[in-house]
C-alpha cells in the first residue's frame, strides 16, 4: 500500500510502502511525520519519497559530515565564531558517529579552563543546533545530549581552581541610590532604569530617541532570549529623566563610523564597564555588573523585600516562567546567624490558668 497519512492526537503520521515502477522499495512505514498539518506531512511523504528512491536508483549515498551540515546551517555571527574551534576538531566525522559524550569531552579540549556551564553554552549547545538541522533537512541522525551533571561541575571547578554560579548580589534601593550620587546623568538614568524595568543591558544601551512615548510613560525595548519587542511603561518621573538626556551618537569600536543617536550613549553593552567600576568606587559601594543592578534587583526588590507575589513581578520583568526567576533572581536576605539563633531563643509562655478545685466546684 502507498504511504498514506493519518492523524494520531495533534500529529500527523504515515504508513505504507514507497513503490517505484510498481514495486515497494522502503517501508513498511509507521511514523510520525512530526507534523501537525496535513500540509506539512505531504511534504514530508514526499521528501521521504525523493529519498529513497534516489537510493534506490543510485545506491546510498556517502554519510554527511559535520562540516556539511555546518553548510547548511544558518548561524548567527556569535555562532559562527563558537563553530569554527568545534569544526576544526570534528569536521571530517560523519553525523551518525558524534555522539552526546563526544561533544562533551571537547570541552576539556577547547576550553580547559571554562565552567561546565560555558562548555554547554559554548560547544554542545551550537554544535547540537548544527546537526539538528540537518536532521530536520536532510534527515540525517538525530543528537540529544544529557546535560552535565553537578558531580561533572564540582570537578572541574577544582581543577581550574574557581567556582562556577557563584551567587550573585542584587541591587537594592540604598545601592542605587549611592551609586547615583556619584554617578553622571547618562549612567544614573542607565542604571535606575534597568533597576525599574528588569530591562537588560542590551536592550537599555539600544534605546533610541524614537523608543520613547511621553505622553503615555511608555518605552520600547527591543527582541531578546525569546522575547518579542515590546512597549512597557515606566513611571512619569523614570520618564522625566529620559526626556532630560541629549541623545549621543557612539562609535563603533571596531569601524569607527558613528552610530544612530542612543539615549545613554553606549555604542555596546560592555561600553558601560570600566565607567562603572570608577563610579562604584568614588561612591565607595561594592561594583555591580548592569545583570545584577538591574534584573536581579528587580525581582529581589518586588518579591523578597515588597512582597509582591511572583506571578505578577514575573510578569512586570517579561519572564515567561515564573519558577524561572524564583530559581535564579529571587536572592534571600535573612542572615544565616539569625535562622539558626531561632532555635536557641527561648519563648516566652503565657501564666496557665488555674481551674478551679474540683472538690469545691460540686460544694458550690
Amino acid at each position: 500500500m502507498p504511504l498514506q497519512i493519518y492523524k494520531r492526537g495533534r500529529v500527523y503520521w504515515a504508513k505504507g510502502w514507497i513503490e517505484y515502477n510498481g514495486r515497494p522499495i522502503a517501508g513498511p512505514y509507521r511514523r510520525s511525520t512530526k507534523a501537525s498539518t496535513e500540509e506539512g506531512a505531504r511534504d514530508w511523504i514526499n521528501h521521504e519519497t525523493e529519498r529513497q528512491i534516489r537510493r534506490y536508483v543510485v545506491g546510498d549515498e556517502p554519510s554527511k559530515t559535520f562540516s556539511d551540515a555546518i553548510m547548511l546551517y544558518n548561524a548567527s555571527p556569535k555562532a559562527a565564531k563558537q563553530l569554527i574551534p568545534i569544526v576544526e576538531v570534528i569536521g571530517d566525522l560523519s553525523l551518525g558517529a558524534i555522539s552526546g559524550a563526544l561533544l562533551k569531552s571537547l570541552g576539556p579540549k577547547l576550553k580547559p579552563k571554562a565552567s561546565t556551564d560555558t562548555w554547554w553554552r559554548e560547544i554542545v549547545t551550537p554544535a547540537s543546533a548544527v546537526i539538528n538541522n540537518a536532521h530536520e533537512l536532510e534527515g540525517t541522525p538525530l543528537i540529544r545530549v544529557k546535560p552535565y551533571d553537578k558531580f561533572e561541575r564540582i570537578a572541574q571547578d577544582k581543577r581550574r581552581g574557581k567556582l562556577s554560579r557563584v551567587e550573585r548580589t542584587p541591587a537594592d534601593k540604598e545601592w542605587i541610590e549611592e551609586f547615583c550620587r556619584a554617578a553622571d546623568p547618562y549612567n544614573a538614568a542607565l542604571v535606575r532604569f534597568m533597576f525599574e524595568t528588569a530591562a537588560r543591558i542590551d536592550q537599555a544601551v539600544s534605546l533610541e530617541p524614537d523608543d520613547l512615548r511621553p505622553h503615555e510613560n511608555k518605552v520600547r525595548v527591543k527582541a531578546q532570549k525569546g522575547h518579542p519587542e515590546s512597549w512597557i511603561t515606566v513611571s512619569p518621573q523614570m520618564m522625566d529623566e529620559l526626556l532630560a538626556l541629549p541623545p549621543k551618537r557612539p562609535k563603533n569600536r571596531k569601524t569607527g563610523k558613528l552610530l544612530k543617536a542612543r539615549i545613554f550613549g553606549y555604542g555596546s553593552s560592555t561600553g558601560y564597564n570600566t565607567r562603572w567600576k570608577t563610579i562604584c568606587k568614588r561612591a565607595g559601594i561594592s561594583y555591580l555588573s548592569a545583570h545584577p543592578a538591574g534584573r536581579h534587583g528587580f525581582f529581589t526588590e518586588l518579591v523578597v523585600r515588597q512582597g509582591v507575589d511572583p506571578v505578577t513581578a514575573a510578569k512586570a520583568g517579561r519572564w515567561s516562567d515564573p519558577n524561572l526567576p524564583m530559581r535564579i533572581y529571587a536572592h534571600a536576605e535573612t542572615d544565616e546567624a539569625d535562622i539558626r539563633a531561632r532555635f536557641r531563643t527561648n519563648h516566652v509562655q503565657d501564666d496557665t490558668v488555674q481551674a478551679p478545685n474540683s472538690t469545691e466546684s460540686q460544694k458550690d
